[in-house]
């Protein structure tokens, strides 16, 4: 079977997979999107399919989303879920996931035998993706908060309520991925890239 029919197949998946933990919230009080998996999943997808490949299927689901469907956690959909305080973690998993998937690479089959260089490799990759998440989200508590808070005020305001209190949720997420990735990374470079 022809690799790009099976690649286009992998990031429908990957996409419906991200869909699908939309339902997978705990809910925080005072925040509106609470703790989610899905931030962790495009991370996963990122990494597991590598380079641009990776961040295709979370373009997907975001344009899903976008369109209407409710596929954003708490069954959200729709353009206006870019118009909150916490609409700049949407456009983050796109920047996250193409962050991931360029650090890590098109995985190999090579990589069935874990070394110290490809897991330092991996790590980098979804650390570096889970805190690219973050990078447009600054942008929108500045543009939210900064007419009252001033850009300073709403830059502490988005550090200690946004990062802070999901720096360990995160960092136990990002763990998490780097072990499912190094095991899934060899398995997806036998089907769609050897």
């Amino acid at each position: 079977m022809d690799k790009k029919i099976i690649r286009s197949a992998v990031v429908a998946f990957f996409a419906a997979i991200i869909c699908a933990t939309s339902f997978f919230r705990i809910p925080i009080p005072g925040l509106v999107s609470g703790i989610v998996i899905q931030n962790a999943m495009c991370i996963l997808t990122a990494v597991v399919l590598g380079g641009i490949w990776g961040a295709a299927p979370v373009a997907l689901f975001f344009f899903v989303g976008i369109i209407g469907l409710p596929v954003f956690s708490g069954g959200q959909g729709g353009f206006q879920v870019l118009m909150n305080i916490n609409g700049g973690y949407r456009i983050g998993w796109i920047v996250g996931a193409l962050v991931a998937g360029l650090i890590s690479g098109i995985p190999t089959v090579e990589e069935k035998h874990i070394s110290a260089k490809n897991t330092v490799r991996i790590t980098i990759a979804v650390f570096a993706g889970m805190l690219a998440l973050y990078l447009p989200e600054i942008f929108y508590v500045i543009v939210f908060k900064s007419s009252e808070m001033g850009v300073s005020g709403a830059i502490k305001f988005f550090v200690t309520a946004f990062f802070a209190p999901f720096l360990m949720v995160d960092f136990i997420k990002a763990v998490i991925v780097v072990i499912l990735a190094l095991k899934l990374r060899p398995v997806t470079a036998q089907y769609l890239y050897d």
